[in-house]
């Protein structure tokens, strides 16, 4: 309760795109502090969903995944083999979690994914270190009998392994492609390859968007109210960000090969400024 006092009483940090590897909804990075692009994994626009940051002391390998309760317990193995494939075993140090995000929402989402979470890392065979815990109500404000989350998104640097609160102007590369992927339903993937430093995007597939038309041609009260876990607490820009990813869905209803040519995946590199550029496609 301590750490999470300190993390809610915290000014929230404008972070930049330099060295920074944003974590969209259902996706997860991994890196170390020997990667010479990545300083900072960063997440945010949290309502339900929880942030989790898995970080083993001995050789600082970080991961940060937004987890949305889709399926909870496929995600927490995902999370725990990233990070082990990092560690050679005969390091000392820990792995300690930090689990934030979620409000006293009325569906009790936050609180369904706080338990899964828990009760996941809990299950695995092993020692892992609760270390901060800023979940659901510890992390909920009361403004007009409306409830809101404090925090709505964090971010970690990977050499001093501080967290501390964020929010990200810039959460590309292919901010939408990767955010239609999730809207269309896919799994909790990782994006990050930290041995080449690069960031690999696709091929996806998905299935076209069941009744677009219908939802692109709603007001922003009727989007907000059926595609949103927690419609008072989403951010301002939520209903813009649904209509844009609606509106990919709809241009690309299946992306395999305009979007991928080849079938192959995007690479993306950080360049000497420390910002994301596109390299040849991958294989």
């Amino acid at each position: 309760e301590e750490r999470a006092r300190l993390l809610r009483g915290q000014s929230v940090q404008q972070v930049g795109p330099q060295g920074l590897l944003y974590v969209q909804q259902r996706e997860l990075a991994v890196t170390s502090p020997k990667d010479g692009s990545i300083s900072i994994l960063g997440s945010d626009d949290a309502t339900t969903c929880h942030i989790v940051v898995l970080r083993h002391t001995g050789n600082g390998a970080t991961c940060l995944t937004h987890c949305d309760g889709t399926d909870t317990k496929a995600e927490v193995p995902l999370i725990m083999n990233s990070i082990k494939s990092f560690s050679d075993h005969a390091q000392c140090g820990r792995l300690e979690v930090h689990l934030v995000g979620g409000f006293n929402d009325d569906r009790q989402l936050s609180q369904k994914l706080t338990h899964q979470l828990l009760s996941e890392f809990d299950r695995q065979e092993d020692d892992i270190h609760l270390v901060t815990l800023c979940v659901t109500e510890l992390n909920d404000r009361e403004e007009n009998e409306n409830h809101f989350p404090i925090i709505y998104g964090i971010a970690v640097n990977i050499k001093t392994a501080e967290i501390y609160r964020a929010s990200f102007q810039d959460r590309g590369p292919e901010e939408q492609l990767r955010a239609a992927r999730a809207l269309a339903g896919g799994p909790m993937i990782s994006i990050y390859d930290a041995e080449t430093e690069q960031i690999r995007i696709g091929p996806y597939s998905w299935t076209p968007f069941p009744h677009v038309d219908f939802w692109l041609q709603q007001d922003d009260k009727q989007i907000l109210e059926n595609l949103s876990t927690s419609p008072l607490a989403e951010p301002p820009h939520f209903v813009e960000h649904i209509r844009s990813t609606l509106m990919f869905l709809k241009k690309y209803p299946s992306p395999t090969n305009t979007l991928f040519p080849g079938n192959k995946a995007l690479l993306y590199k950080k360049n000497e400024d420390g910002l994301w550029e596109k390299i040849s496609s991958g294989n």
